[in-house]
């Protein structure tokens, strides 16, 4: 499965965020999106996800033009409805989209899958954490099983235990999935990814390991960012 980005130009106002950006996702990788704050991350995932429009551009799922459905987008400050607990939500969440599901658990065994404990699960979603709430948002974007999953800054709340619980599952859909996973933490990207991309002067740029040394890896990877001319 390819996820191919063609001609992907954005602005704002007078503004060039994105510049003809060209590149190809492939799945059976997780690939970390780094860059300077406001260099674009955030806005490339916008893109893809249509909920901004673009100047000029193209995207394609396998020859097919990418379509919203296609894509799980778990935003960096969650938005959950606080009024219902986690069990209501999640219950309300799967009855909405029965016929999308392609066979539907037990709320305990999606509640499983992010370690969200039989307490928590009864608690108002306002009285969840930061991290928590991230939980739950990373969890119903993966019900549904998209075959893009785009993650802005998703682990960066949650504790070191939960962390490595999340990072194993992501390493487990990762076989049948396209990831993106953009953080400001390069050491947690050389972590968890396979490929690391860095977003600088408006444009996509894989960075190789070839035959580097860790330590020259990730030097690398700061002086492509030290290079972006775009962001201040």
């Amino acid at each position: 499965m390819k996820l191919e980005v063609k001609n992907l130009t954005k602005n704002y106002g007078t503004k060039e965020v994105l510049k003809n950006i060209n590149f190809t996702f492939e799945d059976g990788k997780i690939y970390g999106l780094v860059g300077r704050n406001g260099s674009g991350k955030t806005t490339f995932f916008n893109c893809l996800n249509d909920d901004v429009d673009i100047n000029k551009g193209e995207f394609f799922l396998d020859g097919e033009r990418l379509k919203v459905e296609d894509i799980g987008y778990v935003t960096a400050t969650p938005i959950v409805p606080e009024f219902l607990t986690g069990k209501e939500f999640l219950k309300f969440y799967l009855d909405i989209n029965e016929d999308k599901l392609v066979e539907r658990k037990s709320l305990e065994e999606y509640f499983e899958i992010v370690k969200i404990s039989k307490e928590d699960q009864n608690k108002l979603l306002k009285e969840y954490s930061h991290g928590m709430k991230n939980k739950i948002q990373i969890l119903v974007n993966i019900i549904l099983n998209p075959k893009v999953i785009l993650l802005d800054e998703p682990l960066t709340s949650l504790d070191i235990v939960v962390q490595e619980d999340l990072k194993k599952l992501l390493r487990e859909w990762k076989k049948n999935h396209i990831i993106i996973f953009s953080t400001h933490i390069l050491e947690l990207a050389m972590d968890l990814c396979d490929e690391m991309i860095v977003l600088s002067n408006k444009q996509l740029e894989e960075v190789k390991k070839e035959n580097l040394t860790m330590k020259n890896y990730k030097e690398k990877i700061i002086q492509e960012l030290k290079d972006d001319k775009s962001v201040s």
